[in-house]
């Protein structure tokens, strides 16, 4: 654990006398004064390497950090860096390896070079952690009472973001329920890898993976395909009903066939709650031809498109 802490250490005195203010941040020569209330990604970065360094404020920890933090939330990889180069030096906050690690690996997915190298010297958590600025939001419904308003989150913005986006429409499914088993089963770490050897985004089993033909499973585009499909498949399999195939995503099919509902399994009951808190709506359209329905299921009404 020394060794560890002195390489980090050392890589992050590197990053900082590189010119880069103790992360590989790319700002332009001249740049409109900074604000806290800023949506620009660069603006709330240089405004926290002035918090992080005393740089004509007071030096405060907890400012710089939440301020990378909502730059991190808008998918700017130079925020991700330094959150996570703080995590891993305890800079102002509680060390924390695994959460380094989630946010050098999500600042690693763009191309950021010192994010890869720190890579090395970081081990992430079964269950990857995030910052609570990171994790997904609740928004207030509408006063009109718009159902698709109703389960409206606000997840990270980045390439995972747009590519469920561009991928979901392919299998009729809804994009904010794909975010929404992202979120709660990785944490949009593409790296991450459970004790159960669930892999990725999509935490896709081996067994889950050869049968939707992912070859790659710590493969963005392949993962969330992988996934898809079997969320496609489940949703015509259970005519829809979003609880039951959320229960399936979790702990199997036949797992829930054999308990005609959600398996009283402590772990399953919590996911599918954390699932329908994130996405609201209790049925979503199916194809009803793309498999044989569960017997058990008897939905009042045809959800198909």
């Amino acid at each position: 654990m020394a060794l560890l802490s002195k390489s980090l250490v050392v890589l992050a005195i590197l990053a900082l006398w590189s010119g880069s203010a103790g992360a590989e941040v790319n700002l332009p020569l001249t740049m409109p004064e900074a604000s806290e209330n800023s949506d620009n990604p660069k603006m709330l970065v240089a405004l926290a390497v002035k918090y992080e360094h005393a740089e004509g404020v007071p030096q405060d920890y907890l400012k710089a950090a939440a301020l990378y933090c909502r730059a991190a939330r808008l998918g700017y990889a130079d925020a991700q860096y330094a959150l996570g180069w703080m995590y891993a030096n305890g800079r102002g906050i509680p060390r924390d390896d695994g959460v380094a690690a989630q946010l050098f690996a999500m600042a690693a997915e763009q191309g950021h070079g010192h994010a890869r190298e720190m890579m090395r010297y970081t081990r992430p958590h079964a269950t990857p952690p995030l910052p609570s600025c990171l994790l997904p939001e609740k928004q207030a419904a509408h006063d009109d009472g718009d159902s698709d308003q109703a389960d409206a989150t606000d997840y990270p913005k980045g390439p995972i973001f747009n590519l469920v986006h561009q991928l979901a429409p392919r299998y009729e499914v809804d994009p904010r329920l794909v975010l929404a088993v992202i979120s709660v089963e990785s944490a949009f770490n593409v790296r991450a890898k459970s004790p159960k050897n669930a892999q990725g985004l999509m935490q896709l089993i081996p067994e889950t993976a050869q049968r939707f033909r992912v070859k790659n499973t710590f493969d963005p585009a392949e993962n969330i395909k992988g996934g898809l499909a079997y969320l496609q498949w489940l949703l015509a399999f259970f005519k829809g009903d979003v609880s039951l195939v959320a229960a399936a995503y979790n702990a199997g099919e036949r797992a829930v066939e054999r308990y005609r509902g959600i398996p009283p399994y402590p772990e399953t009951r919590d996911y599918v709650r954390k699932i329908t808190r994130l996405y609201r709506k209790p049925t979503h359209p199916y194809q009803p031809d793309l498999v044989e329905s569960s017997s058990f299921v008897a939905l009042p009404v045809n959800y198909s498109k």
